[in-house]
């Protein structure tokens, strides 16, 4: 595998992107619409390594680009495991995966990335809905192993339709709720987290809906305790492309204008400047770039909002500007 350093992330763990082929070695219906896949290197060696919460870039034909969470144990240095939902509605990628890929085909992969790191903490809840159980996996493994206390509400349609169950149930017993929402209706958020406490990190992954709810449920919780990863890019009222502005690129010594019509990563593409860049909707963070002067306009779903006070990276694939010029380290 070739590596390509593309600078440090909000958090400062240095971004990579590692490009290389692995082959697809076992592929698992899960549920109905979910399969795992398990991905080797050909010649069975190490893979770089990842900790809870990251995720990988699949490089499908067409250079579709899709991003999954690693739901496997970091531990094992061998292979990289990812659950993949499939979604009719979908842009074509899980249907993909789904329908075409077979076991022993080779995929491009980038990675891993962490957007989503295990901060450290006295305590944790872990809520998730469907899909968004694969990042809490490792996270689960890992503070398990620390001793620390825990605990996981993990809902969905049914219990026929969520992955793992077996496997949560079974290896971690008491601190596991599953709550189908056939059985049990919508999650009581409120119940769950109960009163205010300092020094607990509440997670959650899933559909839009139940982080909106679990941004409400946890406003009154203490700054930083919610840590939220979304798999489509957040809605939001200033999604229109407003007027331009200049971009002064430091270590291109450019300056460019972004018209209203074009995000930053658009018009640096087409000036031959090279920024890593996957998703294209700000979820990924592969494109997150120092901010030296000038006020982002932050469109992003991955910045929390004390990163976006702080105002030190953007993602360029999304993110426009409040002033009229910004200064990058690009």
């Amino acid at each position: 595998m070739s590596e390509v350093a593309v600078g440090s992330d909000a958090h400062g763990v240095t971004q990579t992107d590692e490009v290389g082929m692995l082959v697809v070695a076992r592929k698992e219906q899960l549920a109905p619409g979910v399969v795992l896949l398990e991905l080797r290197r050909p010649d069975g060696g190490e893979l770089p390594e990842w900790e809870p919460g990251a995720h990988i870039d699949l490089v499908l034909p067409n250079e579709v680009v899709r991003q999954y969470s690693l739901c496997g144990d970091p531990a094992e240095r061998d292979v990289y495991q990812v659950g993949v939902l499939r979604e009719a509605e979908g842009r074509g990628g899980s249907i993909y995966l789904h329908d075409e890929l077979a076991e022993g085909a080779s995929l491009e992969v980038r990675g891993p990335r962490n957007n989503f790191p295990l901060e450290p903490a006295g305590a944790y809840i872990f809520v998730a809905g469907g899909i968004g159980i694969t990042p809490m996996l490792p996270m689960i493994r890992a503070v398990a192993a620390r001793g620390l206390p825990w605990e996981l509400v993990y809902g969905g349609r049914s219990r026929t339709t969520m992955s793992f169950v077996d496997h949560l149930e079974t290896s971690y017993g008491e601190p596991v709720s599953i709550r189908p929402q056939d059985e049990f209706g919508l999650l009581d958020l409120q119940g769950l987290l109960g009163t205010v406490r300092d020094d607990v990190a509440v997670y959650c992954c899933g559909p839009e809906p139940l982080l909106q709810a679990m941004e409400s449920a946890c406003a009154p919780w203490p700054a930083g305790a919610l840590h939220l990863e979304r798999f489509a890019p957040k809605e939001l009222e200033d999604a229109a492309l407003d007027g331009s502005f200049e971009v002064e690129l430091t270590l291109s010594e450019q300056t460019l204008t972004i018209p209203p019509d074009k995000t930053i990563m658009q018009v640096l593409e087409e000036n031959d400047i090279p920024v890593v860049a996957s998703c294209l909707e700000g979820t990924c963070g592969s494109c997150e770039t120092m901010i030296i002067d000038g006020i982002a306009q932050h469109r992003d779903s991955i910045l929390t909002p004390a990163e976006r006070e702080a105002n030190e990276t953007m993602m360029v694939c999304v993110s426009r500007s409040l002033s009229p010029r910004l200064v990058l380290e690009l």
